[in-house]
């Protein structure tokens, strides 16, 4: 679960520290005091999107921190399979720092990029943002929830229909390649042959451009390499070490210590006389033929304009001459390889049925189950008489995740008829929906940490009070974190913070901190009261307390 937020210099907040408990934590505030902001600051460690703008003003960076403790023996596999090495307390730290320019995120101290950091934080945390009902409103996320729902089935059929939409499409395209009609191919065959002669009589080597490249650059400088080698012979010419070889012999018979120097200079002597040795033999053996120096100038412009024609290297040629042979070899045995193409195209279509078939069974039986259980949900949710359903239809062609194309229909009135979400549900009733649907996935799944930002969006009365027991059903089984504008949900807490704003020194700063018993009354007599708060009022936010506590016994 999620132990600890930490944010510096984001926005609003110059610095907060939040530490979150098992069960139901509750986030509540006046309106603009920043309730947004911390849990946006949690998408953002997440790897959501950071702007510079997000960086309180006058702040270098903005900082955000998230520890989380992993002890359950599954959720440490899991992350041990994405290679994350916990410590043995199971401690995860996240972090996030944002600069004007860049922002870097960090794993228990490792540098990650933001793909892997939203693998591995998909196995702690699930965000439900202010508008992510609206996501019901596209039939592709209606089948996303069912596949998490029945993933123990669905998961390894999934696998399997991927891998062989694969090889289907693979010789899909490789069909389509082939519907050029007679004409074409044959030209394209006569230009490949000519290609492939061209090639083949070029006569390539793997390495003979480098080899030619230095003959033609010593030909070429001939005069030079003479002039030069010339000149160092004749630098190296006359007997001066040898001279300082034998007066220093003679300075030795009188200092046995010099005898070393005596020695150097005669190791120099001898080295001195192997290289005017060698530069004779180079020179005796240096030969300029204008011949040889026109037919390597004339076999590299030929490799040259090879690579300009067909690759940047000689490897790359010859690698493109297999290439074009294989081409041609299609070509001209062009109705045999297509005869046999189709042959298995149609036993790969018919392996897609299969599995396609396989998988939209599995999800069909599935779905029987999951929209009862939403209906159940949505009954416990204030709708009265619901039907809840999944309407399946077949596409026209397969795709690597099966053929099938599904949609939640709903009735929220005894005799109208099942109808898609996206023509009935208004906006508090898709919270609602995806607030069922959470509950339900929350006793299938494994996610630990559930996040709602403002759940409560155009539901009051006894809507809310249903909505704050459902959150807290799954609080039994999940940490939940909320932000709530009710008190009927707020009365639920089983840790409550205040998100407050204050102004003062010339800035203003958001601040949050963890209610006590009493606070949390007074708290819940300011969301019920408004500006003024009463005796009445207090005492009314007490008995709503007292009676949550009673309702979350008999959860």
């Amino acid at each position: 679960m999620l132990l600890e937020l930490r944010v510096k210099n984001l926005a609003l907040i110059e610095k907060a520290e939040v530490n979150f408990s098992e069960g139901l934590n509750i986030l509540t505030g006046e309106t603009g005091a920043g309730k947004s902001i911390i849990i946006g600051s949690v998408g953002m460690a997440l790897g959501g999107k950071a702007s510079k703008d997000v960086i309180r003003q006058g702040a270098e960076s903005a900082y955000i921190e998230l520890v989380f403790s992993v002890t359950e023996p599954e959720k440490k596999k899991a992350l041990a399979q994405l290679e994350v090495e916990l410590p043995e307390d199971g401690t995860l730290i996240l972090s996030r720092r944002i600069t004007p320019l860049r922002s870097i995120s960090k794993l228990n101290d490792e540098t990650v990029t933001v793909g892997r950091l939203r693998e591995i934080t998909g196995q702690l945390i699930d965000i439900h943002g202010q508008h992510e009902h609206q996501s019901l409103l596209y039939k592709a996320k209606h089948l996303e929830i069912l596949d998490s729902y029945a993933r123990a089935e669905t998961a390894p059929l999934k696998e399997q229909t991927a891998e062989g939409y694969a090889r289907y499409r693979d010789v899909k395209v490789r069909l389509q390649e082939m519907e050029p009609d007679r004409e074409a191919r044959l030209r394209e065959a006569d230009f490949l042959r000519y290609e492939i002669r061209e090639i083949e009589e070029a006569k390539l080597r793997e390495g003979e451009e480098e080899e030619l490249s230095a003959d033609y650059r010593r030909l070429k400088h001939a005069q030079k390499i003479m002039e030069h080698l010339s000149a160092a012979s004749r630098a190296l010419d006359g007997d001066a070490v040898g001279r300082a070889v034998r007066e220093v012999s003679e300075a030795s018979q009188y200092d046995e210590t010099i005898n070393g120097l005596r020695g150097q200079l005669m190791d120099a002597e001898s080295i001195l006389n192997d290289a005017i040795h060698e530069i004779g033999t180079y020179m005796d053996g240096f030969t300029f033929d204008e011949e040889t120096f026109r037919q390597t100038e004339d076999r590299l412009d030929l490799i040259h304009n090879m690579q300009a024609k067909y690759g940047s290297s000689v490897e790359e040629i010859l690698r493109k001459l297999e290439e074009k042979k294989a081409r041609l070899d299609e070509l001209e045995h062009f109705d045999l390889i297509k005869e046999k193409l189709e042959r298995e195209f149609a036993g790969l279509e018919e392996e897609m049925d299969g599995l396609c078939a396989r998988l939209s069974a599995v999800r069909q039986q599935a779905a029987k189950e999951l929209t009862e259980r939403i209906r159940q949900g949505l009954t416990d949710l204030n709708f009265i008489d619901v039907q809840f359903t999944m309407q399946f239809t077949r596409l026209a062609h397969y795709t690597a995740e099966g053929y099938d194309e599904a949609e939640f229909l709903i009735s929220t009135n005894p005799g109208l008829p099942l109808r898609p979400l996206a023509n009935v549900a208004s906006g508090g009733e898709l919270s609602r929906i995806m607030l069922a649907i959470k509950a339900v996935l929350a006793d299938t799944d494994d996610i630990p940490t559930l996040i709602f930002d403002e759940i409560d969006a155009g539901i009051s009365g006894r809507t809310a009070q249903m909505v704050s027991e459902k959150l807290s059903y799954i609080a039994r089984r999940r940490q939940v974190i909320c932000i709530t504008h009710l008190p009927q949900i707020a009365a639920m807490a089983d840790s409550h913070f205040e998100i407050a704003k204050a102004a003062g020194g010339g800035s203003t700063v958001t601040r949050i901190h963890a209610l006590d018993e009493e606070q949390m009354v007074e708290e819940l007599a300011r969301l019920l009261g408004g500006a003024q708060i009463t005796a009445a009022v207090r005492e009314n936010a007490r008995e709503m307390k007292k009676l949550a506590i009673e309702k979350k016994r008999g959860i």
